[in-house]
């Protein structure tokens, strides 16, 4: 260890508390290292991880040979470049390929996470070359009782909006939990999803004793030379120096909360991150000053949001939540700036993100933007809206007319284009098939949506039912997908190629090992994690 003055010694620093980053304590723990800490810039545990969905996107898991889901290495590799052509690392593809089964046996034999093979949720791209379009790489965390935490349970992030679910997303969608057991599981504050995947890993960091220190802002990497050596951080108001005499694993998220950087990099408009307001590209800028190349940085993890407007809402920055269900259920529709349908709604959030930066060069805008969801009485008394359930009344920041014309005309755009879009689709929806774009055609547009009826009408509604509402979307991100390159151990690596002694990097921190391409459900989660754990394996076994 070097001769500098430091706050705190330890074998492993862990900046951020995410996924990844509790992954990578565990594993730095496990695989040699005695002393990891933990720094998380705000108040609380689990990042964006404890408020999505918690999947894993891990093809080759050992879950899919014990349901005789057939896989390969080559038609992994095939259906990724044909996500992302060109955009490849092989090393880290291999990396992600070879650790991402290892790491979730290590979760299943140290750990409290519980991992199920979601059966049936198809990947994201399901006519893709290499696709698996019935479902089998993506992984449900089991549901976890919260009263184990104990009161460290109150330090786990909250959902983006509502009650903690109390089942896993697989249990939700087959209904597989019945009355008696839901009671029991509300008594034990049983969490399903993200905070079940935080939970559960937080419970391994309390069981090995790992110090989180909260509050604390990691600023800046110190060296020794080119070695990492360890990190300066802000708490309390005053300077802290936690040395590292193994390794720095950045896993502090992206950067679509910095303004400047997202005006710098990303392709397009994004007005709505859905994550949570600490990705301000923390890790990004340390990473930059000590030489780590840099890959994908044009790129995020694209989701359609709603910027929430209540009148009981009073953060200090605004809250956009994401949108699924609500575009994907029957009885719903986006239109552009002309009033107009511009894709097949039901498709994957990062896939649509695409279109919403098509770009007109002879009128020079972005003929996408704005959009709104356009939906009718009908459907918000079937359907969730955001933060609206079935019969409630609807959302505050919902448009309301009686006719489509009137609508329209609320929203700034023709009404006898609205209404020709309405009636268009209308059509499609008695005729049994999306003419336009498509909609219902594949396994994905049909899994999320109305289960009661067959496809594709369970994603396919008429419109007719006044009154009629539209909401304004966002172009948004789950987080951003560019950042430092990693090699397959989760070094980070240098322009030469070259790793940085002693510094690693996962979550939406890195370089994307898909290229942007979001493989399924937990195509960020899933990847994310892996490198988190390799980083830990790797650096428990420096010095």
């Amino acid at each position: 260890m070097s001769e500098q003055y430091w706050d705190v010694e330890s074998d492993v620093v862990v900046l951020g508390s995410g996924g990844a980053a509790l992954v990578a304590a565990l594993s730095a723990r496990h695989h040699g290292a005695s002393e990891v800490v933990i720094l998380e810039k705000s108040g609380m545990v689990g990042g964006t991880t404890a408020m999505s969905g918690g999947m894993l996107w891990i093809p080759l898991n050992h879950h899919q040979a014990e349901h005789g889901v057939e896989d390969s290495f080559d038609e992994v590799v095939t259906y990724l470049d044909a996500m992302a052509p060109e955009m490849l690392d092989p090393d880290a593809v291999e990396g992600f390929l070879e650790g991402g089964p290892e790491m979730v046996r290590f979760l299943a034999d140290h750990t409290p996470v519980r991992l199920r093979l979601f059966t049936g949720f198809p990947d994201y791209q399901p006519n893709l070359p290499g696709a698996l379009a019935q479902g089998g790489r993506s992984l449900d965390p089991e549901a976890f009782p919260f009263d184990e935490l104990g009161s460290a349970a109150t330090r786990v992030n909250p959902p983006k909006y509502g009650l903690p679910k109390v089942t896993s997303r697989m249990e939700d969608y087959y209904h597989e939990v019945g009355p008696d057991d839901l009671e029991e599981r509300r008594r034990r504050d049983f969490r399903g999803q993200g905070q079940a995947l935080i939970g559960s890993l937080y419970r391994g960091v309390l069981d090995r004793e790992i110090p989180v220190h909260f509050e604390t802002r990691a600023r800046a990497l110190v060296t020794e030379g080119r070695r990492v050596v360890g990190v300066t951080a802000e708490q309390n108001g005053r300077e802290m120096r936690f040395g590292a005499r193994r390794g720095v694993v950045i896993c502090t998220g992206g950067f679509e909360w910095n303004e400047q950087l997202v005006k710098a990099f990303l392709r397009g408009p994004m007005t709505g991150p859905i994550s949570v307001p600490e990705c301000e590209g923390d890790g990004l800028l340390m990473a930059i000053d000590v030489g780590a190349s840099l890959g994908n940085m044009s790129n995020a993890w694209w989701m359609t949001s709603s910027k929430e407007s209540s009148a009981g809402h009073s953060d200090a920055r605004a809250s956009y939540l994401p949108s699924q269900v609500e575009r994907a259920f029957p009885g719903s529709i986006m239109v552009n700036r002309a009033g107009r349908r511009f894709v097949n709604e039901a498709l994957n959030y990062n896939a649509i993100g695409f279109v919403l930066h098509n770009f007109d060069a002879d009128k020079y805008e972005f003929p996408n933007l704005p959009y709104w969801l356009i939906f009718d009485s009908h459907f918000i008394s079937k359907y969730r809206m955001f933060t609206s359930r079935p019969g409630e009344p609807i959302v505050s920041w919902a448009k309301q007319a009686d006719t489509a014309e009137e609508l329209a005309d609320l929203l700034g755009i023709d009404g006898a284009t609205l209404r020709e879009t309405l009636d268009g689709f209308n059509g499609f929806v008695r005729q049994g098939h999306d003419d336009d774009f498509g909609r219902g055609d594949n396994t994905y547009d049909n899994f999320w949506g109305d289960q009661t009826f067959e496809p594709p009408l369970s994603t396919l509604g008429v419109i007719d039912q006044p009154p009629f509402y539209a909401i304004e979307m966002e172009p948004g991100v789950n987080g951003t997908c560019g950042g430092p390159r990693a090699n397959q151990d989760a070094q980070v690596i240098d322009w030469n190629g070259d790793p940085i002694p002693g510094l690693y990097v996962g979550s939406n921190t890195m370089s994307a090992v898909t290229g942007g391409g979001y493989g399924g459900a937990g195509g960020t989660i899933g990847p994310g994690m892996t490198f988190g754990y390799l980083a830990g394996r790797h650096a428990a076994k420096q010095g």
